[in-house]
């Protein structure tokens, strides 16, 4: 599926349209249909949120979430993984994780897709850096390398297998790689 724009509403108007599978965004006043996920994608985006969550649930220091719509700054986003530091984790009164999240994340990361665009998807990113996110991630798995954002500097690209690839400080227990990360796409086959 090819992301398409549609016609121009409010976010308020937004909000009230049912959820759709693929997801839908908004941001600068229009609609944004993501594509859906393919296996690569998959499979990144699992093995990389349990990746996280592995490090920093427990302590609770933060909380990795796929597929999590963050309304914030006048955009409703869809990011393929995003977490929030435990501090800021929207819960309920009975200490549940809450259902709507209207802020922006600590970190988001996007895993790109053959039809989704690189220009739009780091505009995202921008914009999630723009509303108080400490880092944003660009994974490309066609072509084998990782952007990192953060405010404090320019993009950075990862290319080489054994880079450890940058994390917020939150995150500093995890020490993961380029060739950890594009490794979850290999499928071992055992023989009987």
């Amino acid at each position: 599926m090819v992301q398409t724009l549609v016609k121009t509403i409010t976010l308020a108007e937004f909000l009230t349209q049912p959820e759709t599978k693929p997801a839908q965004e908004y941001f600068d006043n229009q609609i944004l249909t993501k594509p859906m996920p393919q296996g690569q994608h998959s499979r990144i985006q699992l093995k990389l949120t349990n990746a996280i969550n592995a490090v920093t649930e427990d302590s609770q220091i933060a909380l990795a979430f796929p597929e999590l719509r963050c309304t914030f700054g006048g955009r409703s986003i869809v990011p393929d993984v995003v977490v929030f530091t435990w501090d800021k984790l929207p819960v309920n009164e009975d200490g549940t994780i809450a259902n709507k999240f209207d802020i922006a994340p600590d970190w988001m990361i996007e895993i790109l897709s053959p039809e989704q665009s690189m220009g739009i998807i780091t505009k995202n990113i921008i914009g999630c850096l723009n509303n108080g996110t400490t880092m944003g991630w660009l994974i490309d798995p066609n072509l084998k390398l990782i952007f990192t954002y953060t405010n404090n500097s320019h993009p950075q690209v990862f290319e080489l297998d054994n880079e450890i690839i940058p994390v917020p400080d939150f995150a500093k227990d995890l020490q993961i790689t380029l060739g950890e990360i594009l490794g979850w796409l290999q499928v071992k086959i055992v023989n009987g």
